[in-house]
């Protein structure tokens, strides 16, 4: 099976920004504060079985969700678009 890794970093951001809006609105509805492992629990709650593991370097899935978790919240995800 062939991977489409820009699909599948494309969905990745997908999930993450939507767990990012799902975690920012319970936060302010119970003023809890939450953590990026809080986001980054999310979405892999919501990933199917089977999900692709990053197969190069030396970062895992939840590496690299908490690092576009980190660059939604900063807004550098945006920078170039």
């Amino acid at each position: 099976m062939t991977v489409d890794y820009e699909s599948l970093a494309r969905d990745l951001i997908t999930r993450t920004e939507r767990a990012v809006e799902t975690v920012a609105h319970l936060a302010v509805d119970t003023d809890i504060t939450f953590r990026i492992n809080d986001i980054v629990d999310a979405v892999e709650r919501e990933l199917p079985p089977g999900y692709p593991e990053p197969t190069t370097g030396e970062m895992t899935r939840r590496d690299v969700i908490t690092q576009m978790a980190r660059d939604i919240l900063s807004g550098e995800m945006y920078e170039d678009a």
